[in-house]
């Protein structure tokens, strides 16, 4: 590897730990503003941010996007499992800690590379098989599931994990031809147009029947408290778009190959902005379930580099 590799790798690496690190900020947000802003108040006004910020960008860059899809019902598809899979995530965050709720999202490899067997008909040898199960044994771990006190809203991050997966598999079978720009676009379109149509069926709270906070922010009326909500989503579209601009130019200026091991950095940074923010300690099995999630996914990917198959590394794209 030549000095000009080394330094850019070593630029990407800052990149995307920033990027991840920004992505936490967000996460704490939310966390912090839930019980003062309903669900997808918070996703349509994140998302509006975004998308003005993305229409700057490509006027002041002169850059073409082509709304056409060349696969109207695979990203229709991708799409609606973006959208409501980072709603289950958002959900998880209400009363899970950042630490739990990120290492539960870094499922979403093994869940890649089920489908890159399935749908994508790629070869998935006995070792990547059994770092799947041991991963999924991380996961269980973190979630410490029991009979008597299992609650199915500790499945929302998997939740996130199994949607993003379907999601990412998606986007990758059709960038032969949809560029990320085209991708992007129709992302920002339907959860802008979805959380348009929630807010004409719910938006006016009549569904909120609920004393959980966590149903409530499901269903609480929007635009309650504007002036103590909006400003943290303000930031958050903007926190949001910062983090796209650093996890798309790490990607660009270094190799994926090494860029796409530091993602696991968010899980670090999740944990610091939940001890800082809201004094919490991950309990010592998060601890462990996470290692061996991080340990799981680390060992797919090497899997993957020796095969030559990229799927269930690919860039996140939140």
């Amino acid at each position: 590897m030549s000095q000009m590799e080394t330094n850019q790798n070593t630029k990407g690496i800052f990149f995307i730990m920033t990027g991840m690190a920004f992505f936490s900020i967000q996460d704490s947000l939310i966390k912090y503003i839930y019980e003062d802003v309903a669900l997808f108040e918070l996703y349509f006004g994140r998302t509006l941010i975004q998308s003005i910020i993305l229409l700057s960008f490509v006027l002041l860059t002169k850059k073409t996007i082509v709304l056409k899809t060349h696969y109207p019902i695979l990203t229709l598809v991708r799409v609606v499992c973006f959208f409501f899979g980072f709603s289950f995530f958002y959900i998880s965050l209400t009363f899970m800690t950042l630490a739990m709720t990120s290492a539960l999202f870094f499922s979403c490899p093994f869940f890649m590379s089920m489908f890159a067997k399935f749908f994508l008909k790629e070869k998935i040898g006995i070792r990547r098989w059994s770092a799947i199960l041991i991963g999924f044994i991380g996961v269980l771990i973190v979630l410490n599931p029991t009979l008597e006190e299992f609650n199915f809203f500790k499945l929302a991050p998997v939740a996130c994990a199994l949607c993003y997966a379907t999601s990412m598999t998606i986007t990758k079978y059709t960038s032969d031809k949809d560029n990320i720009y085209t991708q992007m676009t129709w992302l920002y379109i339907f959860a802008i147009f979805a959380s348009i149509i929630i807010f004409l069926v719910s938006g006016d709270g009549k569904f909120n029947n609920f004393s959980d906070s966590t149903m409530q922010f499901i269903f609480r009326e929007w635009f309650t408290n504007p002036a103590g909500a909006w400003p943290y989503v303000l930031i958050m579209g903007i926190v949001a778009s910062i983090s796209f601009f650093c996890v798309f130019s790490a990607y660009s200026i270094a190799s994926p190959s090494i860029v796409s091991l530091f993602e696991y950095s968010y899980i670090v940074w999740a944990m610091l902005a939940g001890y800082i923010l809201f004094e919490t300690v991950p309990v010592p099995r998060t601890f462990v379930g996470a290692a061996i999630i991080i340990g799981a996914g680390f060992y797919i990917y090497f899997r993957e580099k020796v095969r030559g198959q990229m799927i269930a590394t690919d860039t996140p794209n939140r």
